[in-house]
C-alpha cells in the first residue's frame, strides 16, 4: 500500500440474497486527501461507505484503515477512524458537553486526556458556545457540526461523512463545508453525497458509483477539463454557409440552433476560435457572438449515470465473486 494511502479498499462486494449491492469497488483515499464519493439514490453509496465504517461487512474483499484490515483487527482500524452517517448518532436529551464526554468514554480517551479532546472538537466544529445547551434544542445545522464533533473527537486519520449537509439551509451548508475543507488540513476525509455543487466546492477527487459499481475516478481537475466541452457557440450578422464553416480547420459539426446561433464541435485540442475570428474578419460574417460552450457537472454526472453503455458488465450480479445471503 502507497505510504501515504489511509484508506484502501479492495474488490469489495456486498450481497442482498441474489441482488449485488455493490460490486467490485476498489480505491484508495491519500492523507490529506477530501475524496467525494457521488451516485444517485440507491447506487450503493451508503453501503459502501457502512462496510468502509466497519458497520456492515462486506460478502467479498476487504478495508484497510491506515494498514489494519478492518476485519481482521476492527478495534485497531477503528481508533483511526470518525464516521458521521446519514442520520447522526445523537442523544437529544443529551447537552452537548455530556454527549461528547459519552463519545470520548466510548473511543476510550484516557480521563485525563478527555477534557482537551472535548475542547479541541467544540473549538473546530464552532460549539463552544453550545456546550451546556440540549442538543435536542439545537438548530439541524449545530446538530450537524455534534455529530461531526464526535466522529473527530478521538483525532482519526480518517473521516466518513455520509451526506452532511442533507436538510440544511444555504447558510448552514456554507458552513459545514468550510468545516470539512479545514478537516481536510489534519484527515482525510471521504464526503458521500449526492449534491454536485457540494463536490466541486470542496473535493480534491471525486468518485461515481451506478449500480453498485466504480464507474468514475478523476481529480477535480480533470473533471474541470471535462466541463470545458469541445464546442463553441457563435452568432453573426452575416451568416456564413455550414460548408464554410465546416472547412475550418478542427470543426468537426456545424449545428444550426433555433434561436439562430450556430454550434460547432470540434476535435479535443483544435479549438477554432482564433481561426474563425480572422475568417470572419476577412470575409465579413459580421462575428457577433463567440462562446465556448460549457458542460455542467450535474450533465456529465447525467451522461454517465443514465448511459448503461458507460457501465462495464452492467448486470448487477456478474462478477468475480460468489453471491452470498446476507442477514
Amino acid at each position: 500500500m502507497n505510504d501515504a494511502s489511509l484508506i484502501r479498499v479492495e474488490n469489495l462486494y456486498r450481497y442482498y440474497g441474489a441482488i449485488c449491492a455493490v460490486q467490485d469497488v476498489s480505491f484508495e483515499v491519500s492523507r490529506g486527501e477530501v475524496v467525494g464519493f457521488l451516485g444517485p439514490n440507491g447506487a450503493g453509496k451508503s453501503t459502501t461507505m457502512l462496510m468502509i465504517s466497519g458497520n456492515l461487512a462486506p460478502s467479498a474483499g476487504r478495508v484497510l484503515i491506515n494498514g489494519v484490515d478492518i476485519l481482521d483487527d476492527p478495534r485497531a482500524a477503528k481508533a483511526d477512524l470518525g464516521f458521521l452517517p446519514e442520520q447522526p448518532p445523537l442523544y437529544r436529551e443529551l447537552t452537548v458537553d455530556e454527549y461528547l464526554a459519552y463519545c470520548a468514554r466510548l473511543n476510550r480517551i484516557p480521563r485525563e486526556q478527555r477534557r482537551k479532546a472535548m475542547d479541541s472538537a467544540k473549538q473546530r466544529c464552532g460549539l463552544d458556545e453550545v456546550g451546556h445547551r440540549l442538543i435536542g434544542n439545537l438548530s439541524k445545522g449545530f446538530q450537524q457540526r455534534v455529530g461531526i464533533a464526535q466522529a473527530i473527537i478521538h483525532s482519526p486519520a480518517v473521516v466518513i461523512l455520509d451526506e452532511p449537509t442533507v436538510g440544511l439551509d444555504p447558510i448552514q451548508i456554507r458552513e459545514i463545508r468550510t468545516l470539512i475543507r479545514e478537516l481536510a488540513a489534519e484527515h482525510s476525509v471521504i464526503l458521500s453525497t449526492h449534491i454536485l455543487p457540494e463536490v466541486q466546492a470542496i473535493c480534491d477527487r471525486v468518485q461515481i458509483i451506478h449500480k453498485g459499481q466504480l464507474i468514475l475516478e478523476s481529480s477535480i481537475e480533470g473533471i474541470q477539463q471535462q466541463l470545458q466541452g469541445n464546442s463553441l457557440l457563435v452568432g453573426f450578422k452575416n451568416p456564413p454557409s455550414g460548408d464554410e464553416l465546416a472547412a475550418l480547420n478542427g470543426v468537426e459539426q456545424v449545428e444550426t440552433l433555433p434561436d439562430g446561433r450556430i454550434r460547432l464541435r470540434y476535435v479535443p485540442g483544435h479549438d477554432p476560435a482564433d481561426t474563425l475570428v480572422e475568417t470572419a474578419v476577412a470575409k465579413r460574417w459580421g462575428l457577433k457572438e463567440l462562446t465556448p460552450e460549457q458542460m455542467s457537472l450535474e450533465q456529465i454526472f447525467i451522461n454517465i449515470t443514465c448511459s448503461d453503455e458507460s457501465i462495464p458488465g452492467s448486470n448487477a450480479v456478474s462478477g468475480g465473486a460468489p453471491a452470498e445471503d446476507a442477514a
